[in-house]
């Protein structure tokens, strides 16, 4: 207590305009930086840079002031120069021109400030390797930053740049370059003067077209230039020999680039305009193990897709295919095929829904059955579309179908042709139903599989409640906001499809549904979901929260340990990183869990 009465006797404001004009830095962190060269400052609240920081190794420290005697690890003399300076997640508008005072810096991290210019002193850090600009306000990259010889990664994104210095080819060593997240409309020519460069990160810019020059970059393995505006890419990345990864999603690209890039492994190229696959752009691809074309316009597979002999997973999902090659079964490391929402014909929905192995292995069997069926005539089993009412289907399938009828309401005719038989399937997809039909509970004590999809559903009628068989429900493509409470009573729902609708957050009524196995929300504009109550969903295997308004994916998420597919993609999170995601769940799920405060 007599230290504070004693405080009592002075001006205690003074004391803190001392602190406003010098920010204090605990005098121990600044020992242990002379000791150990590292000096961690990141999210202090610091509005500006302590001189004391500055002059770390120019003034004689405090404590050689004092009459005391120094043990073997006290001998301020014997300092190490500053090598990495930690100043991320602060408050710091400006860096002075002081910087220079430490010369030795390799790292300097100033990421997720309000920095709006660097000085030109950034320019003698001669020893920098690493500098993170991450998240701040830079509008332009000074000239100064390109004569930094030993400089290895530059990381700028999340800034104004509209542009970056043609001197930027100075940075022969520089191996990381990423500037995504800004207003770059174009790319400096020198910028295939970065020979050692390997990872290059241009996503979510303004982009139109990339220079020929990129074809010098000879060491790249990984190429972000997803959400630009490109239109194509030049024929003369093929120069690329080294490039693994290549993401081109959400751009305005009408084909595949026939790049033959002998070592690319994982293409991504979803969310553009492609309509078709061409022979020559597949040839291209002999490497390829991860081809991703999810959400384009592709109407039909060539047989040549059977040329891409270490294809390990194929994402087709949102497409407009119809049909598929049975030849596709005879790619021999074919692990997983997705398929939602397409338009196919001729391959139940049920079986798609089981998995990559199921169908391959009805695809391989349709290989040998499809000389029969040529010679077969007309049977029973008619399409939808061109009967009114198959017999066939209800009294041996137990199916009801009235699918793409264009119709405003299913017809009574139907549902009385159906009485008496214990329906167990439903397919009243692409239809212009407005209102789920309420003749469907005359099936309630069988009816487990319900398509309503592709429809004008605004709302989900609580008689969907009243089917405590259900296991499988099908909503994508409607106009759906929200679920009823009574879902909940469903006590065998396993699987539910409401992509493509108009969900703003994750239904409420889904975290009561514990039998669930399957969710598939994506395309809508989900804002978050709940971990916590996410976890009791303890036969959740599969959920597909991909192209939502994802800002943030909380860590706890890691802990839903049933999860075995977490689809992620298309949302517009800051982390976990692109190239983390791609990796698959299980990567996605051990980042989570790292983040998870100890």
């Amino acid at each position: 207590m007599s230290r504070f009465r004693k405080a009592g006797k002075v001006d205690s404001l003074a004391g803190f305009r001392t602190e406003k004009t010098e920010p204090a830095v605990p005098s121990g962190l600044l020992r242990g930086a002379r000791k150990s060269g590292q000096l961690n400052l990141s999210g202090r609240g610091l509005a500006e840079v302590p001189q004391s920081v500055y002059r770390l190794n120019v003034d004689t420290p405090e404590e050689a002031q004092q009459n005391v005697s120094f043990g073997a690890s006290d001998r301020w003399w014997e300092q190490t120069d500053l090598t990495k300076l930690l100043l991320s997640s602060n408050l710091l508008t400006q860096l002075s021109e002081d910087i220079r005072l430490l010369p030795a810096l390799t790292t300097l991290d100033l990421h997720d400030n309000q920095l709006s210019s660097l000085p030109s002193a950034v320019g003698e850090l001669q020893e920098l390797q690493q500098l993170r600009l991450s998240h701040n306000k830079l509008t332009t990259l000074p000239v100064e930053v390109c004569t930094l010889k030993n400089l290895r990664s530059l990381t700028i994104q999340q800034n104004l740049l509209e542009s970056l210095p043609d001197e930027l080819e100075q940075l022969q060593n520089l191996t990381e370059l990423d500037v995504s997240s800004n207003h770059l409309k174009g790319l400096p020519s020198g910028l295939g003067g970065l020979t050692c460069l390997q990872k290059l990160n241009l996503c979510d810019n303004k982009l139109s077209c990339l220079p020929d020059s990129m074809a010098q970059l000879k060491n790249v393995k990984m190429l972000d230039c997803s959400q630009n505006e490109l239109t194509d890419i030049p024929a003369s990345l093929s120069g690329m020999l080294a490039l693994e990864q290549l993401y081109l999603r959400h751009n305005k690209l009408c084909r595949i680039p026939p790049l033959p890039a002998p070592a690319l492994k994982e293409l991504y190229a979803g969310n553009n305009q492609i309509e078709q696959l061409e022979s020559e752009q597949l040839t291209c691809l002999a490497a390829i193990s991860l081809l991703e074309l999810r959400d384009n316009k592709i109407k039909t597979l060539p047989e040549q897709i059977t040329l891409l002999n270490k294809l390990t997973r194929l994402d087709l999902t949102n497409n407009d295919i119809t049909t598929l090659p049975a030849s596709i079964s005879l790619l021999p490391n074919l692990k997983v095929l997705l398929l939602e929402g397409n338009p196919l014909r001729g391959i139940r929905r049920d079986l798609l829904t089981k998995g990559t192995n199921e169908l391959l292995k009805y695809l391989r069997g349709r290989i040998i059955e499809e000389p029969k069926i040529e010679n077969e005539g007309d049977t029973a089993m008619t399409l939808p579309s061109q009967a009114s009412i198959s017999v066939h289907n209800i009294k041996t399938l137990k199916s009801l179908v009235y699918s793409e009828k264009q119709a405003g309401a299913i017809p009574d005719e139907l549902f009385d042709a159906a009485a008496d038989q214990s329906i167990t399937t439903v397919n009243f997809s692409k239809n212009l139903l407005t209102a789920i039909p309420p003749r469907m509970v005359e099936f309630h004590s069988s009816l487990a599989d319900v398509n309503l999809s592709f429809n004008k559903l605004t709302c989900c009628s609580p008689d969907i409640c009243k089917l405590p068989q259900l296991t499988h429900i099908d909503l994508r493509n409607n106009q759906l906001a929200d679920l009823p409470s009574e879902m909940k009573h469903l006590l065998k729902l396993r699987s539910i499809i409401l992509s493509y609708n108009r969900f703003k957050s994750f239904p409420e009524v889904l975290y009561q549904i514990s039998s669930l196995e399957t969710v598939l929300i994506a395309n809508n504009q989900v804002g978050g979901v709940d971990p916590s109550r996410l976890k009791n969903l303890v036969h959740l295997s599969t959920l597909d929260l991909s192209n939502n308004d994802l800002l943030n994916i909380p860590p706890e998420l890691g802990l839903c340990s049933s999860l075995r597919c977490l689809s992620l993609e298309g949302n517009p999170f800051r982390t976990p990183r692109a190239a983390i995601v791609a990796k698959g769940t299980d990567a996605v799920l051990e980042y989570l869990r790292s983040r998870i405060p100890t």
